[in-house]
């Protein structure tokens, strides 16, 4: 929202994300306890779930093993990241997604949560999922929900809140 000098701030419902709230597994916050996402993954849930577009960046994702990241890489730069940690020899535990903000809305999100996941069949592996825009992904594409560790599924499915205001 910008403001201009002189003039009083405008709340416009429709141009604000939407809230998201997820339940995460004990081991992650207190037994049942509901978190609200940040606006940032809230803009990176709506990324994921809307209608699906190509970006038209040129994006290269990388595997850094030793750091446990998935990079988003466009031209010499590192605009986005999925680390995860390594349990076990067959499941990853996917932390959470991030994109540097200019890169936002343009389809990055998705493309590298779609080939992180691609990797992850390739391997054989499953995934537990403790980040809520892997998780908002996986719920709108089920064709992913095969990944998921049935043991260890990590977040719950969430669900849109209304944006009170």
């Amino acid at each position: 929202m910008t403001v201009n000098e002189g003039e009083a701030p405008s709340m416009t419902v429709a141009a604000e994300p939407a809230h998201y709230a997820f339940a995460y597994p004990t081991e992650a916050v207190h037994p049942g306890e509901k978190h609200t996402l940040e606006q940032d993954q809230s803009v990176l849930i709506d990324e994921v779930i809307g209608e699906p577009h190509a970006t038209a960046l040129d994006l290269h994702i990388a595997n850094d093993e030793k750091l446990g990241i998935y990079g988003a890489i466009v031209g010499d730069r590192e605009v986005a990241g999925l680390p995860y940690n390594v349990a076990g020899d067959d499941r990853l535990v996917l932390l959470a997604t991030s994109v540097i903000p200019e890169f936002r809305k343009q389809g990055i999100a998705t493309e590298l949560i779609r080939r992180v996941l691609d990797d992850v069949r390739v391997q054989g592996k499953t995934v537990t999922v403790m980040c809520p825009i892997v998780r908002a992904f996986i719920d709108h594409n089920p064709e992913y929900a095969d990944l998921v560790d049935p043991e260890h599924p990590g977040a719950a499915q969430g669900h849109p809140r209304e944006v009170v205001g």
